[in-house]
């Protein structure tokens, strides 16, 4: 059995406030395309299927026409919730579009009810564990502890286990969590999956805890990431900040034989739009050729300029059209750092007070021409400052 695992589609994010509904639909349009020329049997989705639990219609369009060409490609798909998800919305459309060879699993109480596909060599078991809130599973799950993710997700794996004790054969996890091992792989662009109490504040689930199972197919970090060969993260179809810039998109192949996992390799698919960070003086991104091959990219500019630059994202913007972020990395420290502004000023004269000011807003105090000017105005004013 061949399978493409993919997650966090999040449609109907927004980058930078610029829409990403139609580069998106692009790229799972080209995912339907793969798979059709993959042979691809199943392709499961880990959470995070819309980027919001209240869903545009813009964004429904999108997810339906993105389900509807990837059946047309001929895949089964399974597909579970995620923590942007809402379950009910989501789950909403589980019990007609099964018949369709869409399969939604979005609730605790469908753990244990795997969707069951057959090859030349016998059964595959497919358990969806969507996102887990271990507050609302104390009233459907008997486990004691229950109130980190770690748990909820340690009881889900405990009753898929026994289940495949009794049905047999080989099997394939889904599950939206953060696994312990990719910390290196997470982004900016991932909401905090949870808010219960955990150690160092991370609530991680050990990788130890997919024991068991042909494959565990997991969602919620945006980058790709190998936690185990059984066990790994696809990453989303699409960049979503520009942490992810060098993180490839795609999605996993993974074969089944008689015996199990036979062999997972990894596919890329197109990136609509490149991201790159320009590091550099405004002048130097404004007029260094080399950048010349980056005007069509998603910038983020990040300036070594010292001080705050005029109109600095209007001019990069000149160059670069899709410049979305723009840091500065140089700037001087406050005079004075955390000392109260008012002891700063203290007993001093008219021109010192100016020149204390621009150092505590700018970082730098007044520079030769700029003291003759202010000198020449005060000298000229007749009247004290405040």
């Amino acid at each position: 059995m061949r399978i493409w695992h993919t997650s966090d589609w999040h449609v109907g994010r927004t980058f930078h406030g610029h829409a990403t509904l139609e580069p998106l639909e692009g790229v799972l349009r080209e995912m339907a395309e793969t798979v059709r020329a993959l042979e691809v049997d199943v392709v499961v989705v880990a959470g995070d299927v819309y980027d919001s639990s209240t869903p545009s219609a813009d964004a429904i369009g999108v997810f339906n026409r993105s389900l509807r060409r990837l059946r047309e490609a001929g895949p089964q798909v399974v597909l579970t919730a995620g923590n942007h998800d809402s379950p009910t919305r989501l789950g909403s459309m589980s019990d007609f579009v099964s018949a369709s060879g869409v399969h939604v699993i979005t609730r605790p109480e469908q753990v244990t009810v795997p969707v069951t596909l057959h090859d030349d060599h016998g059964p595959v078991h497919v358990y969806g564990i969507p996102f887990l809130e271990p507050a609302r599973l104390r009233h459907v799950w008997e486990a004691d502890p229950m109130r980190t993710q770690a748990h909820a997700v340690d009881e889900a794996m405990r009753l898929v286990r026994a289940d495949l004790a009794e049905r047999g054969g080989r099997s394939v996890v889904l599950a939206h969590t953060f696994v312990a091992g990719a910390e290196g792989e997470s982004c900016e662009s991932e909401r905090a999956i949870v808010d219960s109490p955990t150690v160092g504040g991370v609530d991680r689930v050990p990788v130890t805890g997919f024991d068991g199972v042909t494959y565990a197919a997991l969602g919620h970090i945006h980058g790709r990431s190998v936690l185990a060969e059984h066990v790994r993260y696809s990453g989303a179809p699409l960049h979503l900040s520009f942490s992810e810039e060098a993180k490839p998109r795609g999605g996993w192949l993974v074969d089944l034989d008689a015996d199990g996992l036979a062999d997972v390799t990894w596919v890329d698919l197109g990136v609509p739009r490149p991201l790159v960070t320009l590091t550099g003086t405004l002048q130097e991104l404004l007029e260094a050729p080399e950048h010349g091959a980056h005007t069509a990219a998603w910038v983020r500019a990040r300036l070594t300029d010292p001080l705050r630059q005029r109109d600095a994202m209007r001019r990069l913007q000149s160059r670069f059209p899709h410049c979305a972020q723009l840091d500065y990395v140089a700037l001087a420290a406050p005079v004075g750092g955390d000392r109260a502004y008012r002891e700063l000023v203290h007993g001093k004269s008219d021109l010192e007070v100016v020149d204390t000011f621009l150092g505590r807003v700018r970082g730098t105090g007044l520079d030769t021409d700029e003291r003759e000017i202010v000198d020449d105005v005060l000298a000229h004013s007749g009247a004290e400052l405040p």
